[in-house]
């Protein structure tokens, strides 16, 4: 792969890298395999002065449709609801808040990347077919170029992980790759 794509025009998307899916309410033993490929892209971001973009779920109890399906998780303003210490927002970056699959979803995601001149996205974290899956979704349908690390994006399965990779790839055009191949 080109890393031609690490300039001001590409930006790194972290979506629900959150302490209540890493170790808390709703933990996703597989989320703890990309923490240190994702923490060595966010780094490799920064250091080429990309845009780097947290959309994280921030759920208000008792009124989230997603509530109803997950039960409790990432509820704003809790702990479970903070990005992991080993990828913590430094200054500069963006946070989302989200309360819905999809970071692009009813939040300011596309008003900040129309408004930075954004033209590719790395999409990674959790989960491959479900949040990330969304948030592709509506990368594509923006006309984003999609870039999908596969070793920084996991789900609660080794198979809806999978079956999450081949989807974006076959439907989204995404392209799979490795953090490596963007260093």
């Amino acid at each position: 792969m080109d890393t031609a794509i690490l300039n001001s025009k590409t930006a790194l998307i972290v979506v629900d890298m959150l302490n209540d899916f890493v170790t808390g309410a709703l933990t996703c033993e597989n989320a703890k395999a990309i923490v240190k490929p994702l923490e060595e892209l966010v780094t490799t971001a920064r250091k080429h002065h990309l845009t780097v973009i947290y959309a994280n779920d921030a759920h208000y109890k008792g009124i989230d449709k997603e509530l109803e399906l997950w039960g409790d998780h990432a509820i704003a303003g809790t702990k479970g609801a903070e990005v992991i210490p080993e990828l913590a927002p430094q200054q500069g970056d963006y946070v989302v808040p989200k309360r819905r699959y999809s970071g692009f979803f009813q939040t300011d995601l596309q008003l900040i990347l129309t408004e930075l001149g954004i033209e590719n996205l790395i999409i990674t974290g959790l989960h491959t077919h479900m949040c990330v899956r969304h948030t592709t979704a509506d990368a594509y349908y923006w006309g984003y170029g999609i870039y999908v690390p596969q070793d920084c994006v996991h789900a609660f399965t080794t198979e809806d992980h999978q079956s999450g990779l081949e989807y974006l790839k076959n439907v989204y055009g995404a392209h799979i790759c490795t953090s490596d191949e963007l260093k």
